[in-house]
Parts: C-alpha cells; structure tokens; sequence
C-alpha cells in the first residue's frame, strides 16, 4: 500500500483527508499519463455515488483532467462495477469512481480503475502519489489540446443492458426487495428487476448527499429484514453505497451472507459443469461452516488473505471462477473484474428459479458456527505474532480443535493489533480458546494494555 492509496484507493474524510487539491492533483497526473506522455489525447471515465462531496470531487477530477488534455466522460450517480465495466468494453485508457463505498457520507474516495477493468496496479498508483508530493512536474495543455468533459449516461445504460441481458429467466411475479443504501444503485437495481418482469419494493432510494449508508444497506440490514417480512416478499438485496456487495435476506427475514452466496452459486455452477477447477476462493475470514458445507459436496477451496483484490488476483492466476468475502463482496469472473452487488442478486435468483426453491433452502446447509474474535493492542505484531511460545499456543489450540473449528491470529493492516479468532461448536468454547492465546501474548510482554 501506498502513502495516500490503499488497498480499496486514497480514502478519507473529505476535504480533511481527502482534499478538492488533491483530486485535481489525480487528474492532473491520470491526464498527462495516459495522453500527453503516450502522444495521444487520454479518454478517461469517471462516475460516482451519492454523497454530497461527490459532485465536488467530479468536478476537480474533471478540472485536473482537461487541464492535462484529457477529455472526461461523466457517468454521473452510478455504481463501481459499471464503471469498472464500462472502462473495460467501451476502450477507456483507465475509470475513476468517486466513493468511500459503506462508509458514512462524509468520508470519500477516490477509486482508480486501469483499461482491463481493475484495480490499477502498484506502480502507477506510486507514480500518481509521487506528482501528490511534488516529485514530478508535468506540463498543462494549451490552446486545441485542452480537453473536455462529454456526458456519458449512455454508459450507465449499456450497464443497465448488460445487466439484463445476463438473465436466464423471467422474474415474473417474484415478489424481491431491494435496500439501495440511498446510494450509487437507487436509479439502476429497480431497472433492472422491472424490466425482468419482477414485484420490485425498493426502499431507502432517495438520496440526499448526506444518508447514503445511514442505518441502511447491507451494513443496517436490519430494516430489510424486517421489510421482508411485513410485506411477504419472496427474497431481499441489500447493496452498499458503491453497490460492489450485496448481502441477501431470505423469506423468512434471515441474512444470507457472502458464505452463504459462495456456497449456493457454487455448487450450482458445479451441477452445471460452470465451476472452473472445482474450486471456491474465500478469505481467511469465512466462516468454518462454510467449509464443512463445500466439504460435504465434494467442493474445494482456496483462502487468501482479507480483501477482494487478494481474492480476484487469486481467481485470476488460477483460472477459478467464483470467489468473494463474507461481507458480500462476490466476484463470477465470466461477467466482471470485481465485486458487483448486482450481478450477485441476479445469480441468486436465477438458482433459485432454476431449482424451483425458496432461498432459505438453498441456504440452510450452511450453519455457521460460533464465533469469537478479540484484539490485543501490542508493541511489534510481527514479534508478537512470530514469538515461539505464541506460535506453540496456537498450534495446542488447533490441534485441540480438531475438525470441529479453528483459530486464526492474524496481524491488523492499519493498527497495533493482533486479532485472535476462534470458531467452535459454542460461544464458550470460542472464549476460553481467544483467551488462551491472548493470556500468552500478554505473559511474553508484547501486550501494550
């Protein structure tokens, strides 16, 4: 990760963190790079969620931009993997999506997004914050080489299209809720369930710049649950702000999660001869009775570390075909580059219909187990988590486990914390195995509480 970029792009309060500057600044660099430094006019794509700093950003983006000889093509209010799509199939030299994705509406972000419809790699991220600090110059365009911005809501539209056209059946007379998060989906999810000939409910759809994700979404799934039930629909979608993820509520007002996602797309690909290598990808953080559940249908599976960068590279350089995390990001690499909220819902409906099955069915062979995780704040991780006798604690806990649970000690990515998880058959279980490991993180001195 970089000094202003991580793993998900250059996040933070706007215009504390994140500034009006350093916008411009992006699109100064993203300008020149892909234009003038290639001896070309760049073409550059840009869309961005509901917040109220979002139309500020786009317009800074988009002054950096043209400043730089670029021209800037405006989705406007849409969602992350259309712009990831729309960058891919419509040639753009790279996209720019304007969102903090689940976070509260005065923090923003700023996505960068390459010609393949990825995240953009490592090194031109660094080259990006190195003009941010001031350690390259680069020319502004004069006269005819000034760009320009061009509306580009045909973009979204083609989107929309894509989207329908994935669809192996009619929805017709399927009663769907969908909770939009007052954010990037509100003018795109009901669309596309309309025209597939769904009852859509929609709530949370009216965004005001400031309630995108407030006590809604797939973060506050609460309200969905609960819509579900009081209106007798036949399934819910909640999406995020930036709707990459989408979590699922089934007819009884149950969540269904991104493990739970994996494992019903899974073993339907599976049925169909879909599932590339017969392999799931997951994160370390999926729950252990996800992998009983794949284990039972003769599934395997893949672990990478906690983020769906790590999980997309993963299906990437191992050719598998579905992957995601628990919170709901899930990637089908036949349709997109990254996680889509979207595209998640219509698979799950479309097993669902193809099965002739309510959701809480195509759910239930996957019972969680309990869960317990802890943090331990502490003076080095990496002495912590490497101490011999730290080591060895984990590896009694393991062994004692067994088939019926694991542990996980893993080291935060923005913190001095070591977090130390348990899964078993019980919450008691959890608790005395979390404390067990953390009573010798503290005996060995590398505890700071």
């Amino acid at each position: 990760m970089g000094k202003y970029f991580g793993t998900d792009g250059f996040r933070g309060e706007a215009n504390k963190d994140l500034t009006f500057e350093h916008a411009v600044q992006i699109g100064r660099f993203l300008g020149w790079y892909y234009g003038a430094n290639e001896g070309k006019k760049a073409k550059i794509l840009i869309g961005k969620d509901t917040r109220r700093s979002s139309y500020m950003f786009e317009y800074a983006l988009c002054t950096g931009l043209m400043a730089s000889g670029a021209d800037a093509y405006i989705m406007h209010v849409t969602t992350t993997p259309s712009v990831a799509y729309i960058t891919r199939v419509d040639d753009f030299d790279c996209g720019i999506m304007i969102s903090a994705s689940h976070n509260p509406f005065y923090d923003n972000g700023i996505k960068l997004i390459n010609a393949q419809g990825e995240k953009m790699d490592e090194e031109t991220i660094l080259k990006v914050e190195d003009y941010i600090d001031g350690k390259l110059q680069i020319p502004v365009a004069e006269k005819g080489d000034i760009g320009r911005t061009v509306d580009y809501v045909e973009g979204r539209n083609r989107y929309i299209g894509h989207l329908i056209s994935m669809s192996k059946f009619s929805f017709k007379d399927v009663k769907v809720g969908l909770d939009c998060a007052n954010g990037a989906s509100w003018q795109i999810a009901k669309s596309v369930f309309d025209a597939l000939g769904a009852k859509t409910y929609v709530i949370n759809n009216a965004p005001d710049g400031c309630n995108i994700n407030t006590n809604c979404g797939s973060t506050h799934i609460e309200g969905l649950q609960k819509y579900v039930v009081d209106n007798g629909l036949d399934i819910g979608f909640a999406f995020d702000g930036d709707a990459d993820r989408c979590l699922t509520v089934d007819e009884k007002g149950e969540v269904v999660t991104g493990d739970h996602t994996l494992y019903i797309c899974g073993l339907y690909m599976k049925e169909n001869g879909e599932l590339a290598n017969n392999k799931v990808v997951t994160t370390v953080m999926s729950n252990f009775g996800l992998y009983k559940a794949l284990d039972k249908v003769g599934i395997e599976y893949e672990k990478t570390a906690v983020g769906d960068k790590y999980v997309y590279e993963n299906m990437v350089e191992n050719g598998h075909r579905i992957g995601g995390e628990q919170s709901g990001h899930t990637i089908f690499t036949k349709y997109e580059t990254t996680g889509d909220g979207l595209v998640t819902s219509l698979k799950l409906m479309e097993v669902m219909l193809a099965k002739g099955k309510k959701m809480s069915e195509l759910a239930a062979p996957v019972v969680f187990y309990p869960q317990v995780l802890k943090n331990i704040r502490v003076k080095s991780k990496p002495d912590a988590q490497n101490d011999p006798d730290v080591q060895a604690a984990v590896s009694k806990v393991g062994e004692e486990l067994g088939d019926e649970g694991r542990i996980l000690v893993r080291e935060s990515g923005t913190e001095p914390v070591i977090r130390v998880m348990v899964e078993a058959g019980s919450d008691e279980i959890c608790e005395k195995y979390v404390d067990q490991v953390i009573d010798v993180i503290r005996s060995k001195g590398h505890a700071t509480e």
